[in-house]
């Protein structure tokens, strides 16, 4: 499948743009249950490259789930994921992974550093020791987000927003070229919300592409290029000033769609 998008870092509309190859992410007929109740139904999304997504919804919409879905940290009933158009199990190195903050052990005993250097291991190999060079790029990628002088801090003595900057370094360490982040705004302080969001514009502006779950409806429009409206099934996706209406809010907000009661017996697994 072929996509018209902007060009990297700019905001031209689509009609501008030129053709460009597979989406960076595509996900077809995706289906995950829990416990036989579907937390996503029937999910079709096909990623723009090179911008800012924003997925929106209340709260049990399905939004952590269809990250962790798509990075196969949670399995699925149905359905594809592809990334650049191959099987996302092919294409791991190509992917950085933000969780939520509330979902990591912070008592694990390493320094930021070590946790940056995480993000090094697609490129250095299991079991292999972290050279200086690798060394030197989780670092310049803490920088990147004011983090240097607490390079050697223990990650669990660091403040809630000190700790996602150091997850958020993990993923530029990475070197990825599609970035699924949880929440990365959620309960953080102004500079750290700063701090973020310019991260976020530089991998923009290098072509990146970046999936982010977002609950602020009032940021939307001034950080993000697209959206993705989402209560278990995809209830709109497009250009932001074109989904975030009150009429697509309303239908996403105003009730819970799931699929008829024949529908669920049809469910053959569950997640867990």
């Amino acid at each position: 499948m072929q996509y018209l998008w902007r060009t990297p870092g700019s905001r031209t509309a689509p009609e501008e743009a030129s053709p460009i190859g597979p989406p960076p992410l595509d996900i077809r007929g995706l289906t995950v249950a829990y416990h036989r109740r579907p937390v996503l139904w029937n999910v079709d999304y096909a990623a723009p490259p090179g911008g800012l997504i924003a997925v929106v919804g209340p709260n049990g919409a399905g939004k952590s789930t269809l990250i962790k879905a798509c990075l196969g940290l949670v399995p699925s009933v149905s359905g594809t994921v592809e990334v650049f158009g191959r099987p996302i199990g092919r294409q791991r190195r190509l992917i950085g992974y933000v969780p939520q903050r509330e979902s990591v052990d912070w008592d694990f005993p390493v320094s930021a550093l070590d946790v940056v250097a995480m993000g090094r291991y697609g490129k250095i190999g299991w079991f292999r020791p972290v050279t200086r060079a690798h060394k030197e790029a989780a670092l310049h990628a803490l920088e990147r987000v004011g983090m240097a002088d607490f390079a050697k801090r223990q990650i669990g003595q660091l403040s809630g927003g000190q700790q996602q900057r150091v997850f958020l370094a993990r993923a530029l360490a990475q070197e990825a070229q599609l970035y699924f982040m949880d929440e990365p705004f959620a309960g953080v302080d102004a500079a750290t919300e700063r701090a973020v969001l310019q991260v976020l514009r530089d991998l923009d502006a290098a072509g990146r592409t970046v999936i982010c779950v977002h609950h602020d409806l009032q940021t939307v429009s001034d950080y993000f290029d697209h959206a993705l409206l989402l209560n278990t099934r995809v209830v709109a996706q497009g250009p932001v000033a074109r989904v975030m209406t009150p009429d697509l809010l309303s239908r996403t907000y105003g009730g819970r769609p799931m699929p008829a009661p024949a529908a669920l017996g049809a469910l053959g697994a569950e997640a867990s």
